[in-house]
């Protein structure tokens, strides 16, 4: 599967040692960047992953940062995408299962490598349920109605 990946310069060493594990399984890799860890702005990545994401040109993305929300934050400011900052297995499962998250987001500083790629992983291979929980995620949905129960802008 090809994964698009990218981090800020407090989430480089993680965003590096997942994009490694995931070549050892046979993925490929658009890395979004940051490629070091001079400061930069984690809205930058995070707009280039969920580019990535919500026009098609990779299924699944993942971002990190110093601890996750900021990145989450930034990427679901882009229509159709679903990023969830998850920080234990069940979070990775449910994210996919149950809200059909598009993009990961982990936090370098609360989690571990090994734990990262464990969640990474679950991700990954987990499937959206669908059913009662289609009907919810379609009322967060870009343009949807307000009939619907998407959430509307002062009027």
């Amino acid at each position: 599967m090809q994964i698009s990946i990218g981090s800020d310069h407090a989430g480089y060493r993680l965003k590096s040692a997942i994009a490694q594990h995931l070549k050892a399984q046979g993925h490929e890799i658009l890395d979004q960047g940051t490629h070091g860890e001079a400061a930069v702005d984690y809205p930058d990545f995070a707009q280039a992953v969920a580019h990535d994401v919500a026009c098609g040109n990779t299924p699944l993305g993942i971002l990190v940062c110093s601890s996750g929300i900021g990145i989450s934050i930034a990427a679901n400011k882009m229509p159709g995408i679903r990023a969830a900052l998850c920080m234990n297995e069940d979070m990775a499962e449910f994210s996919r299962r149950h809200n059909n998250a598009n993009i990961i987001c982990l936090g370098q500083k609360y989690i571990p490598e090994e734990i990262a790629q464990k969640l990474v992983d679950i991700f990954l291979r987990t499937d959206f349920e669908g059913g009662r929980h289609q009907l919810r995620v379609k009322k967060i949905e870009p343009g949807t109605s307000k009939t619907s129960g998407a959430y509307t802008l002062c009027q």
